[in-house]
């Protein structure tokens, strides 16, 4: 007898007339995926499919790089620029050369009346490099504002301030290549299967062949942790405590690596004497893992012949994000696992370019990882660039998230916004909405014109988006990937370059610059620029970073010219002794004492709240909000709950509530699950209007990087039929 069919019928994949595929970068999230565009004969985009012999993704995608060609005729794209006097005015069509007169007119305007640095700068990590650092050129040598920053402050910027503490310099010192010699792995705040799908899979594919250990290290049950050995639950923002506690066990049970230490560190007596004071015991009433687990994965992290540990927004978006990072690098050094296959401190980078922006875009510094505070680094970027070293300032300006603040206290009176919105991303969202009416210029550079944050500005300039433009990216392991233009600008949108360029030829003192206009003359700028330095690309040119599908940094000119091919694999930093940064050489062993300064919940407010994102979504949904195979799957803000807590207050599956934080509310549908425990609950940050409405603006004292979680809310019953129609007119809007 026959069971199932009798005949098969095997799934046909639609004939889209494909006629060629073109090669590119994904640019959603930072893993850094090689990507082709198929166009048809009208040379239309049609579909999208990863490239087989990339290293990053090895011909796959994930769910949002499989309808990135969709992109390119999304609803709600910027079509030409806008003008305004008022906010409360229509926008008013004008041409390239009318918005961008204007926009130098006000800036010359503000900078006299008010000072250089009334007018700010704040930028994306989603641009291409090329375009990171001719912004950065204009701003530090042209505009001459000194509050200049990218949103990576919302998201990298501990995991930058913890590296340059810890190493001296930022950079990522390992690779994905690191997962398949690792004999360990602490995931902390990290959830790799809807965060970075394509690194989970890498994860993954190496775990099945050797079962090496997984700890997880937070407070949800997420995807990862259903797949750990060890799944820690810790108390929100009391990682530092866990890690101090893990040092203690190491050091009393002499699971250093004791030569590695002496070779490469300083520091270290001090770090001992401090984390004396985290016993398990106690360690465990503040960050809620009992002394048995911590001293567990203490010694199998310290035992394993390499460990790594990988990071997200779990340790950055915290009070102690900072410190997060450098107790990271801490238990690495400590025991030896930094420079070796499998042995690494790897942060997770949010964003497509938010390395690209920390390299070359000037933000926190100048180009090449040069420091504003260092005299030579400014005098060599101002001869390179044919300005005055002493019209550059002595130290950094505000970061994005002081930026707010300042406009608020009426010492910042014009932001442009490139590629960025606050709006949704930023905390507090009801302040951000008042601080950006109190501007009297807001220029939004913006792919789309219905970015909430349009709805405040006086200048609209619609960009390109990704491919339609050339230049490249750099991803989480340092791999510099290139972006190939698909097709031309949408309607009388330009490419970030051009009108960064077209900006600079209105101001007078960028008429002994040189702004160069092809992305490639761009790129031997940075080349030249980065020769001697950490982050060394001279040896790259955008032909043989295709070719090669992507190259890790540092690869020098020598390298090139001996005809030493860059490596297949990882490209690891640190490698030899005495390689950090720092001038001696050697990398810092800091001590960090536990500073309790949460919100945390009580009476009133008696649960955790928690965010993240979406395998779905990114960031904002300005782009994924729009493709439907996208969108469908999660089409509205929700929030996990548990369900002994539902029960408790009343609280049925798929209902509505309005939750309530000190600074706000929200409403949102309820997903009853186990995820969570009793005390939190968890919402997706992508949605306008909704989680950044609740969530505390406390930043860390070093990044600068605001704790999005750890607030506390409450939760209370509504009217169904009201909240169904709330909910439907925020999408709508």
């Amino acid at each position: 007898m026959l069971f199932g069919r009798h005949q098969k019928n095997p799934i046909k994949i639609a004939d889209k007339g494909i006629e060629k595929w073109s090669y590119s970068t994904c640019g959603y999230c930072s893993t850094g995926c090689s990507i082709e565009i198929g166009i048809n004969k009208d040379g239309k985009p049609v579909a999208s499919r990863g490239v087989a012999d990339a290293d990053v993704n090895r011909g796959k995608l994930c769910v949002k790089g499989l309808f990135e060609h969709e992109l390119f005729e999304s609803s709600g794209r910027g079509k030409t620029p806008l003008l305004r006097n008022s906010i409360h005015d229509d926008y008013q069509e004008s041409g390239w050369d009318g918005a961008l007169d204007k926009m130098a007119a006000e800036i010359n305007r503000i900078q006299e009346k008010y000072g250089p640095d009334s007018f700010a700068i704040v930028s994306t990590g989603q641009i291409l490099t090329e375009g990171f650092y001719t912004l950065g050129k204009l701003a530090r040598g042209v505009i001459g504002t000194n509050n200049y920053d990218g949103n990576t402050t919302l998201c990298m910027a501990s995991a930058v301030s913890g590296y340059k503490r810890s190493f001296g310099s930022d950079g990522p010192p390992g690779c994905y290549e690191d997962f398949e010699h690792t004999e360990c792995l602490l995931a902390w705040g990290s959830n790799l299967p809807e965060q970075h799908p394509i690194i989970y899979w890498r994860f993954k594919e190496a775990r099945e062949k050797r079962q090496f250990p997984l700890i997880v290290i937070d407070p949800r049950v997420t995807m990862l942790a259903q797949y750990a050995d060890f799944h820690l639950c810790i108390t929100p923002g009391t990682d530092v405590v866990l890690m101090n506690a893990m040092m203690q066990v190491i050091l009393e049970e002499g699971l250093e690596d004791r030569a590695y230490l002496e070779a490469n560190t300083v520091g270290f007596e001090a770090l001992a004497a401090e984390v004396k004071n985290y016993d398990p015991v106690s360690a465990s009433r503040i960050c809620g893992i009992d002394e048995d687990t911590i001293r567990t994965v203490a010694r199998i992290y310290a035992k394993a012949g390499s460990a790594m540990s990988i990071w997200c927004m779990g340790i950055n978006q915290s009070t102690h994000g900072s410190d997060g990072v450098v107790g990271i690098n801490n238990l690495s050094l400590l025991t030896g696992n930094i420079g070796k296959p499998g042995g690494t401190s790897l942060s997770i980078t949010g964003q497509c370019n938010a390395m690209g922006t920390r390299e070359w875009s000037s933000c926190s510094g100048l180009p090449g990882y040069r420091l504003l505070e260092n005299s030579q680094d400014r005098e060599d970027i101002g001869k390179f660039w044919g300005v005055d070293p002493d019209f550059f300032p002595k130290k950094r300006g505000l970061t994005q998230t002081d930026i707010f603040p300042a406009i608020e206290a009426g010492d910042i009176k014009g932001l442009w916004l490139v590629g960025t919105n606050p709006m949704t991303s930023m905390p507090n969202t009801s302040r951000i909405r008042k601080t950006l009416e109190k501007l009297e210029c807001c220029v939004v550079q913006d792919s789309y014109v219905d970015v909430e944050t349009a709805q405040y500005a006086h200048i609209f300039l619609p960009a390109a988006i990704w491919a339609e433009k050339e230049g490249v990216f750099t991803n989480t392991e340092r791999r510099v990937n290139i972006i190939r233009k698909i097709k031309e600008p949408y309607a009388q949108s330009k490419t970030d370059l051009h009108i960064f360029n077209a900006l600079a030829k209105r101001f007078k003192r960028a008429e002994k610059m040189h702004f160069p206009h092809h992305f490639d003359d761009v790129f031997d700028e940075m080349r030249e620029l980065s020769k001697g330095r950490l982050v060394d690309i001279s040896g790259l040119t955008h032909d043989l970073i295709e070719a090669h599908k992507g190259i890790q940094w540092p690869y020098t000119k020598e390298q090139s010219e001996n005809g030493e091919l860059p490596p297949k694999g990882g490209k690891r930093l640190y490698v030899e002794s005495a390689t950090f940064s720092y001038p001696d050489g050697r990398a810092k062993l800091i001590p960090l004492p536990f500073v309790d300064n949460n919100e945390k919940p009580d009476k009133e407010y008696p649960f955790w709240l928690n965010s993240g994102r979406l395998v779905e979504h990114f960031h904002s949904r300005t782009r994924t909000g729009k493709i439907a195979n996208n969108n469908k799957f999660s089409p509205t803000p929700f929030m996990e709950m548990n369900p002994d807590a539902a029960v408790a207050l009343g609280v049925k599956h798929q209902s509505y509530v309005r939750v309530v934080s000190r600074r706000s509310d929200a409403v949102v549908l309820v997903m009853l699950t186990q995820r969570v425990s009793r005390d939190m609950v968890f919402i997706p940050f992508h949605f306008f209007d909704c989680v950044n409405r609740l969530t505390l603006g406390l930043l860390d004292p070093h990044s600068r990087q605001p704790a999005f979680k750890q607030g506390a809310v409450r939760i209370e019953q509504i009217d169904q039929v009201l909240a169904a129609r709330l909910n439907k007119e925020a999408r709508e809007f």
